[in-house]
């Protein structure tokens, strides 16, 4: 009698977990038949730091640090959600020149992040030479970012209210001339990339999402635009001041990682426009609104005596969150970027819920695999484009 034909030829193999100065710290668990991927599941967690938990008990400025540490790729912007959340609990206006400068910082990092995705994701398709070529132009906004905050990747530069120090003398110069010069380098990359045959091998149809799947899953950012939906939280909230601004939001429709990959460059260019058009128009004017520095509080005569005075044991400024609960979101690089708090008349929030967009746009990962052939796991995990430190948080 002949035994039932099962199929025992079934491989698991794991890939990753990967070298954490890229994506991150992923692990999936790839079912395969021959070449073909059978399943896929993503291990979270190699990354997770508690940091919704940190949140809990320091104060909103004592915070600030820790957040650059999700996506450590667009660190702006996780600095301006954690801003943003209390500013709109104790309604407090942001002056125009503040929002400005905000405008300008987020948009170049907006293109720091783009860079860092493109890089790497041509490195997984096999091509090596943009993964050198990014390094030059993000060099220069690490400049300009060094220059205006003091630190390359981790700024702590957004303040509740406004931001934590005016531009340098002669920034605005020099940030213009990048802009120019980041315009021949984006035609450079498309010239090299856009049209070469290889590279549409590997992406054109790989990793489809229709609209209505997009929507399904929970997808943002430009896993969103890419497949047909033109949502983009600048025009749909209308934060900061991107209304005085002209310029569009970047969509394609066919839903593949062509698109993706297109929607991302493209927005490199839309950046430039608004950041050209905001340092043109910048206001005079403070940059950070003064009245929330005050507090009310019982001055300790102890930490005021003369030993106490120069050394900096005084409290870090508090800010008293009121009894509400609030959420919070911008458009990040990756898609949106939430917090949703609860705040409970202290100087610590109650609740502090991060709503990444990377661990979101992850989630889709198992279905767009199955079916494809494992050389496609690596582009379509790089055309998702996530950063582990925002996943696991």
């Amino acid at each position: 009698m002949t035994a039932p034909a099962t199929r025992k030829d079934l491989m698991i193999v794991n890939m990753g977990p990967h070298h954490p100065s890229m994506h991150g710290v992923l692990r999936l668990i790839v079912t395969l038949d021959g070449e073909d991927v059978i399943d896929c599941e993503p291990i979270l967690g190699y990354l997770h730091r508690g940091m919704e938990k940190i949140a809990e008990n320091r104060t909103i400025i004592q915070y600030l640090p820790y957040v650059t540490r999700w996506d450590y790729l667009a660190t702006m912007f996780t600095e301006a959600i954690t801003v943003n959340a209390p500013e709109q609990l104790g309604n407090i206006q942001v002056p125009k020149r503040a929002s400005y400068i905000r405008v300008i910082m987020l948009e170049l990092s907006r293109i720091a992040s783009h860079l860092l995705w493109l890089g790497p994701f041509m490195a997984d398709i096999g091509a090596q030479t943009p993964f050198f070529y990014i390094f030059r132009e993000r060099e220069l906004i690490y400049d300009l970012f060094e220059a205006a905050t003091g630190m390359r990747m981790m700024h702590n530069y957004f303040r509740i209210g406004g931001v934590a120090a005016d531009l340098p003398h002669g920034w605005i110069d020099k940030c213009l001339d990048f802009c120019d010069y980041f315009l021949t380098g984006v035609a450079e990359y498309q010239k090299l990339i856009t049209r070469n045959p290889i590279f549409l091998e590997r992406v054109e149809g790989v990793g489809i999402i229709s609209g209505e799947e997009a929507i399904n899953w929970g997808l943002s950012g430009p896993m969103l635009r890419a497949s047909g939906i033109q949502w983009d939280l600048r025009k749909v909230d209308h934060y900061e001041c991107y209304d005085e601004f002209d310029w569009e939001a970047q969509w394609q429709k066919e839903g593949d990682s062509l698109a993706r990959y297109l929607v991302r460059i493209s927005e490199m260019t839309e950046s430039i426009k608004i950041i050209q058009q905001a340092l043109e128009g910048i206001p005079g004017g403070p940059y950070e609104n003064l009245e929330i520095r005050r507090f009310d509080r019982v001055r300790d005569p102890e930490w005021n005596d003369f030993e106490y005075r120069f050394i900096s044991k005084k409290p870090s400024p508090t800010f008293e969150l009121s009894k509400q609960e609030l959420y919070v979101r911008v458009e990040a690089p990756k898609g949106e970027l939430g917090i949703f708090l609860i705040g409970d008349q202290s100087v610590f929030p109650w609740r502090w819920k991060i709503r990444p967009p990377g661990f979101i746009n992850l989630q889709i990962l198992p279905q767009l695999v199955k079916r494809m052939k494992l050389a496609d796991i690596m582009t379509i995990l790089g055309s998702i484009d996530i950063i582990m430190g925002e996943v696991d948080r």
